[in-house]
């Protein structure tokens, strides 16, 4: 009864292989591939894997990219390929945005990841959830569940490269996270990093002010290594957040069918 979770955003692809569709399974194999590269996928990572008995996943990149893994997993296994679609609610999480259908789909899964992983430890209490990739994005849950909203702004990467276009001259190598940069590079990391953390504490405090509690704080993607030093709040470095919403998922959906 394995299980692929498959995660696709704007720069990789990120899949892991459980042993069921349950919370907490063990983890049978896992890796990623930058998406120019996913054909390689049925010649390569995934031509060792058993037949997985199920899948779901997210995907926020283009269509495209999404169809050709529907058909590298009907060709390798004739294994239907389902995808989360963000709805009014589910596995305990109702959506407040104005259009639910219209927020990312890593951004919905992530959240129900969270959730369970804090519920898992004590009372429910408000959510910040933090996801720091090619975008950044900065999600506020209620301690019953209601997502209340988010921010999405720039990573650090697409910061310097609109820092690079529109400023003369500015070609530099990435530099150090400095209280008091006094060279360019460290200067743009150091803004670049200080922006998204500013951003990330005030969702906080709005959280804060909102909620009267103090929420609890989860950060995952491939650059959040990155950010948790430089946070004044403290933040949990989850990378697996996404596909512990996923397992959540088809473990609920499955009881309920």
């Amino acid at each position: 009864m394995s299980f692929l979770a498959i995660d696709i955003g704007n720069t990789r692809l990120k899949w892991a292989l459980y042993a069921a569709a349950t919370p907490a399974a063990s983890l049978l194999a896992h890796g990623a591939e930058f998406l120019e590269n996913i054909d390689r996928l049925p010649d390569a990572d995934w031509t060792e894997l058993t037949r997985p008995t199920c899948m779901l996943g997210c995907v926020v990149a283009a269509d495209a990219v999404r169809r050709r893994v529907d058909e590298h997993l009907g060709e390798l296994w004739d294994l239907p390929a389902q995808w989360v679609v963000p709805g009014l609610w589910e596995a305990g999480i109702s959506n407040g945005y104005d259009y639910p259908s219209r927020l990312g789909a890593d951004r919905w899964v992530a959240m129900i990841g969270a959730w369970h992983r804090m519920l898992g430890r004590g009372p429910a209490r408000p959510l910040v959830v933090v996801m720091v990739g090619t975008a950044v994005t900065v999600e506020a849950v209620d301690a019953g569940g209601r997502f209340l909203g988010g921010f999405i702004l720039p990573g650090h990467g697409i910061m310097l490269r609109a820092l690079e276009s529109g400023t003369a001259g500015l070609h530099v190598p990435t530099g150090d996270v400095r209280e008091f940069p006094t060279n360019t590079s460290d200067a743009l990391t150091s803004g670049g990093t200080y922006a998204i953390a500013g951003a990330v504490e005030r969702m906080v405090q709005h959280v804060r002010l909102h909620c009267q509690a103090e929420p609890a704080c989860f950060m995952t993607g491939g650059a959040g290594w990155k950010m948790a030093p430089s946070m004044s709040v403290q933040f949990e470095l989850v990378d697996s957040l996404i596909f512990d919403g996923l397992l959540q998922i088809a473990y609920e959906r499955a009881a309920a069918a």
